[in-house]
């Protein structure tokens, strides 16, 4: 291990952003049976997504703790550690992590599979213009923090390519199990079809239908469905809203009648709240799954269960 690195990269190398922190309970960072390859997994949705795939063959670790906002995550020096004997680094991509290139030329493991679970999606710009959306693949230079927004797995298709590309590499490093994991990757390609058929069936009479949000994270979901949003902060859910456009939001949400504010389980919802008192509107969650709270895991909650719950309040949004 280069020794100065490990030092430098725990202060260096962070997510930015500023989300609400909630419990920093680590998933899946226990005791790993000698026996099984490790897969170290960066945000809850490649880490549900390998799950669903490896299933107990693999140990898969969560690198952001459960319960906080991915944007807020600093890099511990025990993942470091840990990623030294790690078989495969599945991360996002699309400029979600941005330590991610740092950390794999620094980890002393040349074995170390790296997996960009977004590559092959078609990315949209920071700046939401659709006539700006670039193929993943061939622009793979120009991909930087902040260029793009992250958030790929919000629109299910998206989600089918991410873990056809975490089931390929799996595959690679574990041919034995092959059939398992293809299989695997079958029924929950099913699901997510199913899922996805779903919102188009029941979010079609709603299309050009505009939402506010806590923060510009679902763009590919209203890519795939015909929505708009507005969000009360951008991407990367950074700071608050100054007067002005507060002013600005308040003015649109009476201009087009919403119902509904959308706030998210790990941000601070005093915005949303006064945004939605100041205009009579209700708050409902809309959970952009950056990552789970250690309640929802504990009751069962995942990718399609949570993106199931996101449907009935878009709906109950346009009522």
């Amino acid at each position: 291990m280069k020794k100065i690195t490990i030092i430098l990269l725990a202060t260096l190398l962070v997510f930015t952003g500023c989300g609400k922190k909630q419990a920093t309970i680590q998933e899946g960072q226990g005791e790993t049976g000698s026996d099984k390859k490790t897969i170290y997994t960066s945000v809850y949705p490649v880490y549900d997504f390998t799950k669903k795939i490896v299933g107990d063959k693999f140990n898969v670790e969560l690198i952001v703790p459960v319960g906080q906002e991915p944007h807020d995550y600093e890099l511990d020096t025990n993942v470091l550690k840990g990623m030294e004997n790690a078989d495969i680094f599945v991360y996002n991509g699309a400029g979600l992590e941005s330590f991610a290139d740092k950390i794999i030329g620094a980890i002393d493991n040349k074995d170390l599979v790296a997996v960009e679970a977004s590559r092959g999606v078609d990315l949209i710009k920071a700046d939401n213009h659709e006539d700006e959306d670039h193929d993943h693949e061939e622009e793979e230079e120009e991909h930087h923090h902040g260029a793009y927004d992250p958030h790929t797995w919000l629109d299910p298709e998206n989600a089918i390519i991410e873990m056809e590309n975490i089931k390929n590499a799996v595959v690679e490093i574990d041919p034995d199990n092959g059939d398992f994991y293809e299989e695997n990757f079958n029924t929950y390609k099913a699901k997510l079809e199913e899922l996805d058929k779903k919102y188009q069936e029941e979010l079609k009479d709603y299309k050009g239908g505009k939402i506010v949000v806590s923060h510009e994270a679902f763009g590919y979901l209203c890519r795939r469905y015909g929505l708009e949003q507005l969000g009360i902060s951008g991407i990367n859910a950074e700071g608050e809203p100054d007067a002005k456009t507060m002013a600005e939001i308040v003015d649109f949400v009476k201009e087009n009648n919403i119902k509904v504010i959308f706030t998210e389980e790990l941000l601070d919802t005093k915005v949303s709240d006064t945004i939605a008192a100041e205009t009579g509107a209700k708050t409902l969650v809309l959970n952009p799954i950056e990552g789970l709270s250690q309640e929802e895991l504990d009751s069962g909650e995942d990718y399609i269960s949570v993106m199931e719950k996101n449907l009935s309040n878009l709906l109950e949004a346009f009522k």
